[in-house]
């Protein structure tokens, strides 16, 4: 029977919790610094494991048959996540030991990190739906504990609640898709499903099975409109806060990116993904903009992110998709670990001079430019290395749209010519940067992941949507400050820093004001 090294790591977390939760009070004797070197031999087991599948293939170790089936697979892909999950849960627990220090109940929060560790990291290599389904009912356990951390506090115990109905729904929704797919194809693991849809085709309960994972992906990734809960788990420790941005918030996508072969035979939940995540990422990024807190503004900043990778999906870029995955989570991790020297740095800098605010004609001529040097980076990463699907073209016009709101400061009529320069430079950056970074994820991920599919009418209209979306957000946002000090964009920035209080409904449903009053 095929093993591998990575499957070991949950068990060395999962020793060192006992132990931990053993002892739970202040100042543990050991448990800091034995929790730290638990989650040190896990990264050291991930990565053992991730060599020995680009040495020697992909392993699996299973137990059971038919929907009961219970399976951990190593891949180029899982195997990559187990050592993601495995370096940012390595940090975290050693930022908690300073973090901690001197808690009533340090021992305890070790115990409960080590085990959430444990239960993602069985996710992220999960090789059948029993195991996704249960490995992921413990992440919400676990997550649910750390967020009533600080259980007398009012506001903590209303966003465990709502993270509890929303993860557990999704749980539900995974539970629904098991039966579904288990009655269509007879089996529980996840490479035997996948591959006998793609022989056998889709049953009406495989399309239904299909729709149920798509919801549950929805669910895990906060996406549009039960994204509240995500805004609002500040309440717990910072760790915490960078375990769950940085890691746990990735579930939705780490099981589309498992099941793509299954997902990407339905075109309906291809579009579902394409326009709720794309919705959600321009809701959360305009919503991020007018935050004041600086962890509030990177909870949102998540939302957005979420659903720009829900976005990738449903265009079929798996590869890129997982790429997201790596980067947003080293990002987001070391942005909530050093969030407070962040604070500290804005709070020491002086009041800025007067702002360069650029014309229309400034906005037009820095988009233009950013799609010029796009086209021209585009050809010629395609006359090197190959043609760009539409999909993976309409991603990149979408990134560049962001980088042109940069370029038009630099335009603007007051902008210093080094700025003019610099922004140019960073259009040029990011064009190249993008089409470098999408070869190499495709090239190291794109043999293990279903190839982007060929774009037909539905197809071309979602990417056109998108890119009209993204572009249309992105010019009005160049142009904000000629009309900022317009009196209706007081009360506009108003209603978007509080969501146009969407999350209202949900505080409203859970008695969550009710539940803050209590003392």
């Amino acid at each position: 029977m095929d093993f591998s090294p990575s499957f070991l790591a949950p068990g060395v977390l999962v020793a060192a919790a006992v132990y931990a939760w053993r002892h739970p009070g202040r100042r543990p004797e050991n448990v800091p610094r034995i929790a730290e070197f638990a989650s040190l031999g896990g990264l050291a087991l991930a990565i053992l494991g991730l060599v020995q599948v680009a040495t020697g293939g992909p392993t699996t170790v299973s137990a059971f048959d038919g929907i009961a089936n219970l399976a951990l697979e190593a891949t180029l892909v899982t195997s990559s996540l187990a050592v993601l999950v495995a370096f940012i849960g390595w940090i975290v627990i050693r930022y908690s030991r300073t973090y901690l220090d001197g808690e009533a109940h340090e021992g305890r929060f070790h115990a409960l990190m080590l085990a959430t560790l444990a239960a993602v990291l069985l996710f992220v290599q999960s090789g059948s739906l029993s195991m996704l389904i249960a490995s992921t009912v413990l992440v919400g356990l676990g997550l649910r504990q750390l967020l009533l951390f600080y259980g007398n506090r009012p506001e903590a115990r209303r966003a465990a609640t709502k993270f509890a109905l929303v993860w557990h729904g999704s749980d539900a929704a995974l539970v629904v898709a098991a039966l579904l797919l288990a009655a269509s194809y007879g089996t529980g693991n996840l490479g035997e499903i996948v591959t006998r849809a793609g022989t056998e085709g889709l049953t009406l309960a495989a399309t239904f099975g299909i729709a149920f994972i798509v919801l549950a992906a929805i669910f895990k990734t906060a996406a549009f409109p039960l994204h509240g809960w995500l805004t609002e788990v500040m309440e717990a420790p910072t760790p915490v806060s960078a375990l769950l941005h940085a890691g746990i918030i990735n579930s939705g996508g780490v099981i589309l990116i498992l099941l793509a072969g299954l997902v990407q035979l339905s075109p309906g939940a291809m579009a579902a993904l394409v326009m709720i995540g794309g919705f959600t990422a321009l809701f959360g990024a305009a919503v991020m903009l007018t935050q004041s807190a600086f962890k509030t503004a990177l909870a949102w900043s998540t939302v957005s992110q979420m659903g720009f990778l829900l976005l990738q999906c449903g265009l079929g870029l798996w590869a890129l998709a997982l790429l997201h995955i790596v980067a947003h989570s080293l990002y987001k991790a070391h942005a909530f670990l050093s969030s407070g020297g962040a604070i500290q740095s804005v709070a020491s800098l002086r009041r800025p001079g007067p702002i360069a605010v650029p014309s229309v004609g400034a906005v037009l001529k820095s988009f233009a430019l950013a799609l010029v040097l796009y086209a021209v980076i585009a050809v010629t990463f395609t006359a090197l290395i190959g043609p760009k699907s539409p999909q993976a073209l309409g991603i990149g016009a979408i990134l560049i749209f962001g980088v042109a709101y940069l370029v038009a400061q630099g335009l603007a009529d007051l902008a210093p010519a080094e700025l003019t320069k610099r922004t140019a430079v960073a259009s040029l950056g990011a064009a190249i940067g993008y089409f470098a970074f999408q070869a190499t994820a495709q090239a190291i991920w794109g043999p293990g992941l279903p190839p982007a599919p060929a774009p037909g009418p539905l197809e071309w209209a979602l990417i056109v949507l998108a890119v009209a979306s993204f572009g249309l957000v992105a010019f009005a946002q160049a142009l904000f400050p000629l009309w900022a000090h317009h009196p209706s964009t007081a009360g506009l920035r108003v209603h978007l820093a509080n969501g146009f209080y969407l999350n209202a409904l949900l505080d409203r449903a859970i008695g969550g004001f009710r539940s803050a009053k209590i003392n």
